[in-house]
């Protein structure tokens, strides 16, 4: 079974790395004395504090193991690799909507990256989908679960 492969920026990886440590130096320390502490009050199967701590440890661990799958199997894109036209992970594009004024503008970034609010949007998302590999001039046809708009590619940058 072939493993997924995660795109991310540099950043975005940086990010990832940053946050792994801090999982692994902070997070998990903290919640192993806070375990330490509440099993010292004595009966467990009636200690809200201790089923707390123990919840806590299982999504430190369960992020820190999803974590280092990210890592591990990440695929840093190099936006500067690709045509500078050409919309790919990494690269900001502005795109308006056919029979708009209104230009959008978004960087595509890896999924775990991802802050539409912010303009950074999923490689996995159907607008990415439908924009990567296009160029500047390009219409492009994008199908969402809100319906189905064309775009006129206006700017791809690095």
């Amino acid at each position: 079974m072939a493993e997924k492969s995660f795109p991310m920026t540099v950043e975005g990886k940086e990010k990832l790395e940053a946050e792994l440590k801090n999982l692994k130096l902070v997070k998990r320390p903290e919640v192993i004395h806070r375990i330490k502490v509440a099993r010292s009050y004595g009966d467990l199967s009636e200690n809200s504090e201790y089923d707390a701590a123990k919840d806590e440890q299982s999504h430190v661990e369960d992020r820190i193991a999803q974590v280092e799958e990210m890592l591990k199997y990440a695929q840093v894109v190099d936006a500067d690799a690709v045509a500078p036209d050409e919309v790919a992970v990494g690269k900001t594009v502005t795109y308006t909507e056919v029979g708009t004024d209104d230009p959008e503008t978004y960087t595509i970034v890896g999924s775990d990256e991802s802050d539409p609010l912010n303009g950074k949007i999923s490689n996995d998302s159907p607008i990415a989908q439908a924009l990567l590999g296009k160029k500047k001039g390009d219409t492009v046809s994008i199908t969402t679960p809100g319906g189905k708009f064309d775009v006129v590619i206006n700017e791809v940058k690095a």
